[in-house]
């Protein structure tokens, strides 16, 4: 018997959101708030009908009303079951959202650290939980786990690090997951989709966070959907986010910074979060930020320039010159000669910042 199922991860609701504006926090933190319910669409309009959520549903354990409210509400519109291991930042305690609100009758929390088994007869279906009780759980939750030959269909949702030889986040082994005997392990806690994996006869994956919140967690983000029976697990990726962050590079070398960031440029840079670098040869005036930032700020809905560009040899040439300009260049060119690629940058820095103070202008 083949199930649909949905595995999402990582909410980390009520996140501060410290790299943005307070105004943008604040509406990223709001917008956080409706994932759930939109998950709820997706599940319904879909005929999902298990949905395993593997933990750090929230950032920690301030929780707000409002934020637990929304969640709750969500939880309880989806025509499903749904199953919630709660993680390291969400982790099951009598102080925890799961433990202050009342959930409804289709959604199950694990609550210890011992695995623990919800039978599913009208799926034939087993699902297997367990919770960190704390911010860390050194060992595996999964050590020694077996699924019984009992002809269900044998499901797990975990928070776990996998491949970790030192972890303080359930540290568990691809042959923990081989000996499992599952048919679909859904794990939460690393923050990218890299694939559906197998181990043994288990298929097995992160589904990264939903949202990314910095950028350190660029592109596309979402959750796991799929069918899963005995014979074959057919998971996909589901793009979700509201809003994606890019790291980009706009190349400068023999052209102006106008044309290459517009090279780069995303197609939904008005929603999304960019981070800019341009990169490659300028001369000694380098890149100016500032006007380019005014300039193309309200195209993005955020956007960070950053000059990370080389001084061109054209400019270093000019160190043969007998002038004061001349003179400043070849002590610094010795030393460019002679540092390491760290250092080099800061003495370009320097040159760029010396030649405008010799030329009696800003830089």
């Amino acid at each position: 018997m083949s199930i649909r199922i949905m595995h999402a991860a990582d909410f980390h609701l009520d996140s501060p959101f410290a790299g943005l504006s307070g105004e943008q926090a604040k509406l990223r933190r709001r917008e956080s708030r409706f994932l759930p319910q939109r998950l709820a669409d997706y599940v319904n309009q879909n005929d999902i009908q298990v949905v395993l959520l593997a933990g750090d549903l929230f950032d920690g354990d301030a929780v707000y009303r409002e934020t637990a409210e929304q969640l709750a509400g969500a939880l309880a519109s989806m025509r499903a079951r749904v199953f919630i291991s709660p993680g390291n930042h969400d982790y099951y305690s009598r102080h925890s959202f799961y433990a202050s609100y009342e959930l409804p009758d289709n959604v199950h929390v694990f609550r210890s650290g011992a695995v623990e088994r919800v039978e599913l007869p009208e799926l034939s279906c087993a699902v297997y939980g367990a919770a960190f009780t704390s911010p860390t759980q050194e060992t595996s939750l999964l050590e020694g786990f077996s699924a019984p030959d009992d002809g269900m269909l044998h499901l797990m949702v975990l928070h776990a690090e996998l491949g970790a030889s030192v972890s303080r986040y359930d540290p568990i082994t691809r042959e923990q997951i081989a000996a499992s005997r599952l048919d679909y392990l859904a794990l939460g806690h690393l923050h990218s989709f890299d694939g559906v994996h197998t181990a043994g006869g288990t298929a097995y994956a992160y589904s990264g966070c939903t949202e990314g919140r910095g950028f350190d967690e660029c592109g596309e983000k979402g959750f796991l959907c799929g069918s899963v029976d005995r014979e074959q697990v057919d998971i996909r990726f589901v793009p979700f986010s509201m809003r994606r962050y890019h790291s980009l590079k706009a190349d400068v070398t023999d052209k102006d910074p106008e044309t290459a960031l517009l090279e780069i440029m995303p197609e939904t840079a008005l929603s999304d979060l960019c981070r800019i670098a341009f990169v490659g040869e300028s001369d000694e005036y380098g890149v100016d930020i500032k006007t380019l930032t005014e300039e193309f700020s309200r195209r993005f809905y955020s956007l960070t320039l950053n000059d990370e560009t080389h001084i061109r040899r054209d400019v270093w040439d000019k160190a043969q010159e007998d002038s004061l300009r001349g003179l400043f260049l070849r002590e610094l060119r010795k030393r460019y000669d002679a540092a390491g690629d760290g250092e080099r940058t800061e003495i370009e820095r320097a040159a760029r910042f010396g030649l405008a103070a010799l030329d009696k202008r800003d830089l």
